[in-house]
């Protein structure tokens, strides 16, 4: 298999990332954004404990070498099923292991994780010690800048300050608060207000501390812009739907002048990895529904989704469909 370049796990990836979408970065998803971005820090779909522990952990954690730097993100509570998870996380060969504790879902709220633990910053001092006790690698914490009604930036600082004393030095913060009922978690990202003069003070009150805002970003002149601000931008939606968007982040964000290669290339990169992903058993739709994005804004980009959507999940599909939808796009 051809096997994109890609940058080693440094502090710098963080400068630029990928946000953990459910159901959107998958594994095929990495590795086709890598071929994109050489620097561009990755993350996996949320992961819970329960099923590392319980469940099929070599489906929810396998990954291609061709994904670095690539961080895991886990969701639980508990101390000691996280650092056994951070541990396995590590073994299988992430960069780095990130606690969720910002998805504001009825879903992950039952399971006691996700953006309900602000509410307990002890709880997630005792679980990011655990895990570094467990790994060598980094823990971060993804989290937002407040929930319902507990919003205030005193709140916000103890959280903060608990975690770090935690030894956590990385936080991704989504710079809006989450309603934990009565708005879903579509509407919280779009209807509380963004506050990123929030996440701004919280750089300038724990200057010691990596802080990477997210949330609303969704050109790169808006990244560059924060990064003066702050560590490190976090896109999520943006890229997914625009993915073309990560060719340019290398020379923009990480000053690497290697050259561009076009959308039509990046699109022909990827036959030796699904010809492969095919003959394991894997259907060219897991893999395709996360390409259709790459020629937005382009021409032909209409017909290169509708072929692709039309014919990728037919039974036997191959390669070809992506080069008959390739030939719109010429």
């Amino acid at each position: 298999m051809i096997t994109p370049s890609f940058a080693p796990p440094s502090v710098a990836a963080s400068r630029f990332s990928v946000a953990p979408m459910l159901d959107w970065t998958d594994r095929h998803c990495r590795y086709f954004h890598r071929l994109l971005s050489r620097h561009t820090l990755l993350y996996s779909e949320m992961v819970t404990t329960g099923a590392i522990l319980r469940g099929n952990a070599e489906r929810h954690l396998q990954f291609d070498a061709a994904e670095h730097p690539v961080a895991l993100q886990l969701g639980g509570s508990d101390p000691a099923e996280l650092a056994q998870c951070a541990s396995i996380g590590a073994a299988y060969g992430y960069d780095e292991i990130n606690l969720n504790v910002g998805c504001p879902s009825d879903r992950v709220q039952n399971g006691r994780f996700g953006a309900c633990l602000m509410a307990e910053p002890q709880l997630v001092a005792d679980c990011v010690a655990a895990m570094r006790d467990a790994v060598s690698i980094p823990v971060t914490v993804k989290s937002r800048i407040g929930i319902d009604d507990r919003d205030s930036y005193a709140e916000l600082v103890d959280f903060i300050a608990t975690v770090a004393r935690a030894g956590c030095k990385t936080f991704i913060v989504h710079a809006r608060k989450a309603w934990l009922s009565g708005l879903s978690p579509k509407e919280n990202r779009e209807i509380p207000p963004l506050r990123y003069d929030v996440v701004f003070q919280l750089k300038q009150d724990f200057p010691e501390l990596e802080i990477v805002i997210n949330g609303g970003i969704n050109t790169l002149d808006a990244a560059e812009a924060l990064l003066n601000q702050v560590d490190g931008v976090m896109l999520g939606r943006e890229v997914y739907h625009n993915p073309f968007l990560l060719a340019q982040v290398d020379a923009r964000i990480f000053r690497d002048e290697r050259p561009l290669r076009s959308r039509q290339q990046i699109a022909m990169a990827m036959q030796a990895y699904i010809e492969q992903q095919l003959e394991s058993g894997q259907r060219l739709h897991n893999i395709t529904r996360h390409m259709l994005g790459l020629f937005h804004g382009a021409d032909g980009a209409r017909a290169w989704r509708r072929h692709l959507s039309e014919n990728a999940g037919k039974p036997g599909a191959g390669f070809q469909v992506v080069l008959d939808a390739l030939a719109f796009t010429f």
